[in-house]
């Protein structure tokens, strides 16, 4: 048996409201803005600011511990109050930051370790959540993708438990090919780590972002606890995908190069990839953590959407492959390759890995965190599918956009690097969500026609 394996790595957050902490903003129907909330604040032990002179209303401090919420609704059915609410804040247009804490506890944490969703860095998802929101399609609502690896922690069963931060992504058609039953749950880490960058609950005030957060995951487990998985199983999986729905499939997995070297030695898997492509189904593929110069199958097969890996410096990983065909690179996280002639590269630099919940002691089915071990190729492939999702929910290329066009869309938008453009370290270059998302620019007004003159036309 040639097996195929799992790229990347071997195999609950506090709350954070959107207001700020401790502070109350009141509203009075009538009389002096003390009168009615004299006692309250003696209840509670809280302070009050000062009111501008003339004022309605003022703000509360409340004391640390005491919920603000429940305060609110406590001092709505004083009388003379006409309003209790949180001092909430607001945010600049523009780019969408959602709320979640990451290891932060506090609101917006997740920037400090997701660098790979940020402009410069990454993939700008701000912007490019801003477009969907802007479209009317949050997070890729109502696109499809499906996840094929070792499974995925979308429910409690049994002794396994949900991942905490998937309480809010749909899960749709659930099957593990490895143990042959409905429920494909993760015995290895990888498979809820990679569906996570994809689909995780965003602006939820747990843990960190996922990129297409309004898509629906498609949990499908073709590869084992420890990550392997054969030929037959896995085009069993893509053919499922297609059949039930799934506009993306994601594979974050690898045929080992010194083992398969052509495309006549998986044809099951081939002639899967080409009945999803017949289908219109997008299939986008890890291209391997071989430091090759070839790209490993299936991402190599035609008709796979082919993804490198890029470091924070945005440079070509060290353990990346490239080679030609390389479509696209994403970041995938670890320590920069030695290109001496890319201005972008330091390859002596400590860099900061991959970061998303997901297991983190299997088989104790229940500990979930942020392992600081992910990097791979397993991480940049995700980061296309959830792209392609957005791409597809945006409506910018239309109501049903083909594979083919998705990904002229995605080269077309992607930041060109190391040089030629394209080439077979970076492909078409960096993928920019933003980018690719951005709604055509309007077109100019018509000319308007010159006024008459009094000259008449030479002879």
């Amino acid at each position: 048996m040639t097996a195929a394996v799992a790229l990347g790595a071997p195999g609950a957050a506090l709350a954070a409201p959107g207001y700020v902490p401790h502070e109350l903003l009141v509203g009075y129907r009538s009389g002096p803005v003390a009168a009615a909330t004299t006692n309250f604040v003696a209840e509670l032990g809280a302070r009050r600011a000062n009111p501008a002179a003339g004022a309605r209303a003022q703000v509360l401090h409340l004391r640390p511990g005491q919920s603000v919420i429940a305060a609110a609704e406590r001092l709505r059915r004083r009388p003379g109050v006409a309003f209790a609410e949180p001092n909430y804040i607001a945010h600049l247009a523009g780019p969408f930051y959602p709320n979640d804490p990451g290891r932060s506890g506090a609101p917006y944490g997740w920037e400090k370790l997701q660098w790979n969703l940020l402009p410069g860095t990454g993939i700008d998802a701000p912007d490019a959540w801003a477009n969907l929101l802007a479209a009317g399609v949050p997070g890729g609502k109502g696109v499809t993708v499906a996840i094929l690896d070792t499974g995925v922690a979308y429910r409690n069963w049994h002794q396994f438990r949900r991942s905490p931060d998937l309480g809010s992504t749909r899960f749709v058609a659930p099957y593990d090919f490895v143990s042959g039953n409905r429920y494909p749950l993760d015995r290895n880490g990888h498979g809820t780590f990679v569906a996570s960058i994809v689909g995780e609950s965003t602006n939820n005030g747990v843990g960190l972002a996922g990129i297409a957060y309004g898509a629906s995951i498609m949990p499908l487990r073709i590869l084992d606890a420890s990550g392997l998985g054969d030929e037959n199983t896995i085009a069993r999986g893509i053919r499922y995908a297609v059949r039930h729905g799934a506009q993306v499939i994601n594979l974050s997995l690898e045929f080992l190069p010194n083992e398969v070297s052509s495309s006549n030695q998986i044809p099951e898997i081939v002639g899967a990839i080409n009945f999803a492509h017949q289908h219109g189904v997008i299939i986008v593929g890890a291209a391997g953590n071989d430091q090759g110069t070839r790209i490993a199958y299936p991402a190599r097969a035609r008709n796979v959407i082919s993804v490198g890996a890029t470091t924070k410096d945005r440079c070509l990983a060290g353990y990346s492959n490239g080679g030609a065909g390389l479509d696209l690179v994403a970041p995938g996280g670890g320590s920069d390759a030695l290109l001496p002639s890319d201005p972008n590269c330091f390859p002596n630099r400590s860099l900061p890995s991959i970061y998303q919940m997901t297991l983190v002691h299997p088989p104790q089915w229940g500990r979930f965190g942020y392992p600081g071990y992910y990097i791979g190729t397993s991480m940049s492939a995700p980061e296309v599918s959830a792209t392609c999702a957005l791409v597809i929910a945006s409506g910018v290329l239309g109501p049903h956009p083909s594979p083919a066009q998705v990904l002229m869309r995605l080269e077309q938008t992607a930041v060109p690097l190391g040089g030629a453009h394209p080439n077979a370290s970076y492909g078409f270059g960096l993928l920019d969500a933003g980018a690719a998302t951005a709604p055509p620019a309007p077109s100019p007004p018509p000319a308007q026609p010159a006024q008459a003159g009094g000259a008449s036309p030479t002879g």
